[in-house]
C-alpha cells in the first residue's frame, strides 16, 4: 500500500507546488507591469531591490564564508549603480559596477574570486537593462511589455510542453528535467505572442518581431540553463526559498536577466541612449 500511495503523494506535491507557482506569479507579474507603467524611481526601486536580492543569493551560493564582506562591498556598488542608471548616467553606472566587482573579488578567497566578481555584473544587469529600456519615454513601456510577454511565455510554455511531451533531454548534465520539446515549445509560443503584441500595438514588421522573439527566447533559455549550471556547480537545488513554489529570485529571474540584457543591447545599438525602446521595437 505504501508503494501505491507514493505516486499519489508525489502528484499531490507537484500540484501544491504548481499552485504556489501560479499564486506567486499572480502577485509578482502585476507588480512588475505596474511599476513599468509608472516608470521613474518606483520602477528603478523595484528592480534595484530584485538586483540586491539576486546578489545576496549569488553570494550565498558561491562564497558563503565571505558573504558579509562581499555583500557590503558589492551591495554598496550595486545601489550606487542603480541610482546612477535611474538618473540617466549609464556610463558612470557601468564604471561603478566594474569597480564593485573588483572590490568584492578582492574580499573573497582566491579560488572563488572570479565567481564572486561575476555576481556583481549579473545582478547589475537585472536592474540596468530594464531601466535603460524604460528610459525611452515614447516606447519604453511597450518595450518592457514585449519583453515580459516573450520571457514569461517562453518559461510557461517550456514548462508545460516539456512535461506533457517529454522526450530527449536538452542538457541532462546541467538540468535533468529540461527537454528539447519544452525548449522548442517555449520558442514557438514566444514567436506567436511576439506577433500578437506587434499586432495589438499596430506594428507591422511581424517578421522582425518573430526573429526578435527567437533571439530573446533563446537568450532566456540560455540564462535558465546557466543558472541551473551554477546551482549544480555549487551543490544547491534552489538559489533560496524567498518565493513560494519558485525557490529564489534567481530561479524566477534567470531567463529575464539574459533576455533583458539582449533586448537592451539591441535597443541601444539601434536607437542609442535617447531611444532604446524604439530601437528595440521599430523596424
Amino acid at each position: 500500500m505504501a508503494g501505491a500511495d507514493q505516486p499519489l503523494r508525489a502528484g499531490a506535491f507537484r500540484g501544491s507546488q504548481l499552485a504556489l507557482r501560479v499564486g506567486s506569479a499572480l502577485v509578482l507579474a502585476p507588480l512588475a507591469i505596474a511599476t513599468a507603467y509608472l516608470g521613474g524611481w518606483p520602477f528603478a526601486l523595484f528592480w534595484g531591490v530584485a538586483a540586491v536580492g539576486v546578489l545576496w543569493e549569488w553570494t550565498s551560493l558561491v562564497a558563503p564564508g565571505d558573504q558579509r564582506s562581499v555583500l557590503l562591498a558589492g551591495g554598496a556598488a550595486l545601489a550606487l549603480t542603480i541610482a546612477l542608471a535611474a538618473s540617466g548616467h549609464i556610463l558612470a553606472a557601468l564604471i561603478v559596477l566594474a569597480m564593485g566587482a573588483l572590490a568584492a573579488a578582492a574580499l573573497a578567497v582566491a579560488e572563488r574570486r572570479a565567481w564572486v566578481a561575476g555576481g556583481i555584473p549579473y545582478a547589475g544587469a537585472l536592474a540596468i537593462a530594464p531601466i535603460v529600456l524604460r528610459s525611452d519615454g515614447e516606447e519604453g513601456f511597450l518595450a518592457l511589455i514585449f519583453l515580459f510577454a516573450v520571457v514569461w511565455t517562453t518559461d510557461i510554455s517550456a514548462y508545460f510542453v516539456g512535461r506533457a511531451v517529454g522526450g530527449p533531454k536538452l542538457m541532462p548534465q546541467v538540468s535533468p528535467k529540461k527537454t528539447w520539446a519544452g525548449a522548442l515549445g517555449g520558442l514557438l509560443a514566444a514567436v506567436a505572442v511576439a506577433i500578437a503584441v506587434a499586432k495589438l500595438a499596430s506594428l507591422t514588421a511581424w517578421f522582425a518581431f518573430a526573429m526578435l522573439a527567437v533571439v530573446l527566447s533563446l537568450s532566456a533559455q540560455a540564462g535558465d540553463l546557466f543558472e541551473s549550471f551554477l546551482k549544480r556547480r555549487f551543490g544547491a537545488k534552489d538559489s533560496s526559498h524567498l518565493i513560494p513554489g519558485h525557490g529564489g529570485l534567481m530561479d524566477r529571474l534567470d531567463g529575464f536577466v539574459t533576455a533583458s540584457l539582449a533586448a537592451a543591447l539591441i535597443g541601444l545599438a539601434r536607437g542609442g541612449l535617447e531611444a532604446p525602446g524604439r530601437g528595440l521595437l521599430l523596424w
